[in-house]
């Protein structure tokens, strides 16, 4: 008999900051399941943070650890996943993604400097960051929505509430 490929029950996709592993760990909790995030995979196979990967390697580099992880984390976790902000711009992954329940977790700028700040250590916004995000958010969002079932937005709601919305686009009850 055909061993059946453990399935995500929840995958999240949306900018950094927007909540995804705050929210993916609230919703694994209630789900009875495990959470994983793979920008932590990331740093614990590394053994240094996403900024270090990309100040000494390039983003080129980083991209394709982040390649690997969410392969690996795609094959091989049946739990609640959350993938880093960029992981979506690889061809490959988004063919990965499809059929899967995919939740984009969206929100504007303004509430994304609220939450991301104007100094943290994100890599892809050191310079303008407000125009930085813009830019990114256009590149991106586009492909956030072609993977994703269904969109929640963020702003506004505590992470509790956008959890419950999640479970609530995908039909989902909690444990």
């Amino acid at each position: 008999m055909d061993q059946v490929r453990p399935r995500p029950l929840v995958v999240l996709v949306g900018p950094m900051g927007v909540g995804k592993s705050t929210v993916g760990a609230l919703l694994a909790q209630r789900l009875g399941v495990g959470f994983r995030d793979t920008d932590a995979d990331i740093v614990a196979a590394a053994g240094r943070e996403i900024s270090d990967i990309f100040v000494d390697d390039g983003e080129e580099h980083f991209r394709a650890l982040e390649r690997e992880a969410v392969a690996a984390a795609l094959a091989a976790h049946d739990g609640v996943l959350a993938l880093g902000g960029g992981a979506i711009l690889d061809a490959g992954t988004r063919e990965l993604l499809a059929g899967l329940p995919v939740v984009f977790l969206d929100m504007g700028v303004g509430e994304a400097v609220r939450r991301v700040g104007l100094d943290s250590p994100r890599p892809l916004l050191v310079v303008n960051p407000r125009q930085r995000w813009r830019q990114l958010m256009e590149e991106r969002r586009p492909l956030y929505t072609e993977v994703s079932r269904a969109v929640v937005g963020t702003e506004g709601r505590t992470p509790e509430e956008v959890a419950a919305a999640v479970l609530d686009a995908l039909e989902l009850k909690d444990a």
